[in-house]
C-alpha cells in the first residue's frame, strides 16, 4: 500500500515544482502598506496591477470609518453559529433585501465566500437526472461545482452560441429519453481571465427554442458594467432573462463575501438547502455592515464607475497604440498577450518590478499552452495618469527586451523568500 504522503512529495503539482525558487516574489508575493494604486513589495514602491480593488473602495476613508465603527460595537464573533440556528439578523437580512432590489431580483441569499457558495449552489440546485450545459472557460469554481454533480454535464466551446445549442439539443433529448430532470446552462457575464464578456443576450433568446434555466456569475460585471453597476445582465439588456445572478464581493466591493438573487420560491430552497451556508459561521456583523456602505456608495457615487472606465480605456487604448495584443476584453479586465516560456516570462516579470517597479499578475503553463504569456492587469479607479503612463513606458521597453531575446534563460531564477 502507497503511503498518501510519500506519493505527494514525488510531485508537488505543475506550479508546486517550482516553489523552492519562486515562493514569495513569483508565487505568495507580500505586498504592504495601505491598498492603493502603489504599495510596496520587498521594501521598494511598486505601481500594482494585481488588486480586483475596481471602484478603489478598498481603503477608502468612508469605508474604514464603518468597518471600524461597526467593529467597534459588534467584534468579528457577533453573530455566532450558522444562520439557520443562531447567526441570522436583520442587517443581514436588510443586506439580502438591498442586493435582490438592486439586480432587480426578487430575492437574494448572502454567501460566505464566492468560491464555495458557487459550488455548493450548483450542488443544492441539480440532482441526478439534470443536466448541466456550461462554457468551457468557466471559473475554477463552477468547475469544482460541476465535479460535485451526480448527472450529465455538456461543455460548449467559450462564448460559441452554435455550440451552445447543439449542447442543448444533446440535453434536451437525454431528458426526453430519461423523461426526467432539467437543464441548467452556466455562463459568466464577465470571464476573469481574458475579460470578455458572455454570451448573455443571445443566450437568454434561445429560452424561446430550449427548456432550461440560467445561471449567470457575474464576479467581474458587478459594480463595473450597466447604467448603474447591476452587471453584464443590465449591460447587456437582458437581467429579467437571468434566472439566478450571482456575484462576489471581492472584486467591486473589496470585501468578503458573495450572493445570489433571483426568485423569492427558488431562493427560500437555496436558503434552507444549501450545505455551505448551513453548515457554516454565519458572516460576522462588520462585513455585514461593511457591504451595505460599499453597496450604497456603488449606487449613489457614478464617479467611481466613471473613473474606473476612464482609466482602463486609457490603459487599454495606449496598449493597443503601442501594438500590444489585449485580446476581444469588453470589460475593464485588461490580458496582455505575449510569446514566452516560464523562464523568459519570470525573467521579464522581475524586470518589470525590479527595474521599473511595476507589480502585475503573470500566467504560464499550465494554465495556458506552453509558449504563451498573459499578463493581466487589473485597472481601478484609484490609479492616476502618471501610473498609467509609466506601466505603458515599462511594457513597452520589456517587450523589446522579449522580442530581442533578452529574457532567454534555462532556470526560473531563485527569488524565493530565505528563511
Amino acid at each position: 500500500m502507497a503511503d498518501i504522503f510519500e506519493r505527494l512529495l514525488k510531485n508537488y503539482g505543475p506550479l508546486g515544482q517550482h516553489r523552492e525558487r519562486a515562493h514569495g516574489y513569483f508565487a505568495f508575493p507580500k505586498l504592504e502598506g495601505e491598498i492603493a494604486s502603489r504599495m510596496l513589495f520587498r521594501g521598494k514602491e511598486m505601481i500594482v496591477w494585481s488588486l480586483n480593488n475596481y471602484l478603489g473602495l478598498a481603503n477608502h476613508p468612508e469605508i474604514r470609518k464603518v468597518d471600524a465603527e461597526a467593529t467597534a460595537e459588534f467584534g468579528l464573533a457577533y453573530p455566532m453559529g450558522a444562520r439557520m440556528m443562531s447567526g441570522n439578523s436583520n442587517h443581514h437580512e436588510r443586506l439580502e433585501a438591498e442586493l435582490a432590489a438592486f439586480e432587480h431580483k426578487e430575492d437574494a441569499i448572502l454567501l460566505n465566500f464566492g468560491y464555495q457558495g458557487i459550488m455548493s449552489a450548483i450542488d443544492t440546485l441539480c440532482g441526478r437526472h439534470d443536466v448541466i450545459v456550461y462554457d468551457a472557460e468557466s471559473h475554477a469554481c463552477i468547475i469544482d461545482g460541476l465535479r460535485l454533480h451526480p448527472g450529465h454535464r455538456y461543455v460548449f466551446k467559450h462564448n460559441d452560441l452554435e455550440d451552445c445549442e447543439k449542447q442543448l439539443q444533446r440535453a434536451t433529448q437525454l431528458i426526453e429519453k430519461q423523461k426526467s430532470g432539467g437543464i441548467l446552462v452556466i455562463t459568466e457575464g464577465v470571464f476573469g481571465m481574458a475579460g470578455d464578456q458572455g454570451k448573455l443576450k443571445e443566450i437568454v433568446a434561445l429560452k424561446g427554442k430550449y427548456d432550461f434555466r440560467l445561471l449567470v456569475d457575474d464576479a467581474h460585471g458587478f459594480g463595473t458594467l450597466g447604467e448603474t453597476g447591476a452587471g453584464a445582465g443590465e449591460a447587456q439588456g437582458c437581467q429579467d432573462g437571468i434566472d439566478l445572478y450571482f456575484s462576489t464581493f471581492a472584486k467591486s466591493m473589496a470585501s468578503i463575501g458573495a450572493f445570489i438573487a433571483g426568485p423569492k420560491a427558488i431562493i427560500d430552497y437555496i436558503r434552507y438547502n444549501i450545505r455551505s451556508q448551513i453548515f457554516a459561521k454565519s458572516l460576522p456583523m462588520p462585513i455585514v455592515l461593511g457591504n451595505l456602505k460599499r453597496l450604497h456608495m456603488l449606487q449613489t457615487m457614478p464617479e467611481l464607475k466613471n473613473k474606473l472606465w476612464e482609466n482602463a480605456t486609457k490603459l487599454q487604448e495606449g496598449l493597443k497604440a503601442r501594438g500590444f495584443d489585449i485580446g476581444k476584453t469588453d470589460s475593464v479586465v485588461t490580458p496582455v498577450y505575449m510569446k514566452g516560456g516560464i523562464e523568459e516570462a519570470t525573467a521579464m516579470v522581475m524586470d518589470l518590478r525590479e527595474n521599473y517597479k511595476i507589480f502585475c499578475s503573470i500566467v504560464v503553463y499550465p494554465v495556458i499552452p506552453k509558449g504563451h504569456i498573459i499578463y493581466r492587469l487589473i485597472p481601478s479607479a484609484a490609479h492616476t495618469d502618471e501610473d498609467i503612463e509609466l506601466t505603458l513606458k515599462a511594457f513597452t521597453e520589456t517587450k523589446e527586451k522579449l522580442d530581442a531575446g533578452a529574457y532567454k534563460a534555462e532556470a526560473i531564477p531563485d527569488m524565493a523568500e530565505k528563511a
